[in-house]
């Protein structure tokens, strides 16, 4: 079968990602939200971290290797 999960898992991550990444970014003053983590903003990098996994599992589907013919 030519299933690739790869493609809607790197997509989910990548726009999740990408709204997270968006939301550290706007609250990144509000020092009240982040005292809990230590002042760090924990959206954003979470956000990054999404973003690179999605743009790697996108990347790995695209660049698979050929089935092979039997």
């Amino acid at each position: 079968m030519g299933i690739d999960i790869k493609i809607p898992i790197g997509l989910m991550f990548t726009i999740l990602g990408v709204l997270l990444t968006i939301h550290g970014i706007l609250t990144a003053s509000d020092t009240e939200l982040y005292s809990r983590s230590l002042n760090i903003n924990v959206n954003l990098w979470t956000g990054v971290f999404m973003v690179v996994v999605g743009i790697l599992m996108l990347a790995f589907s695209k660049f698979r290797r050929a089935p092979e013919n039997e």
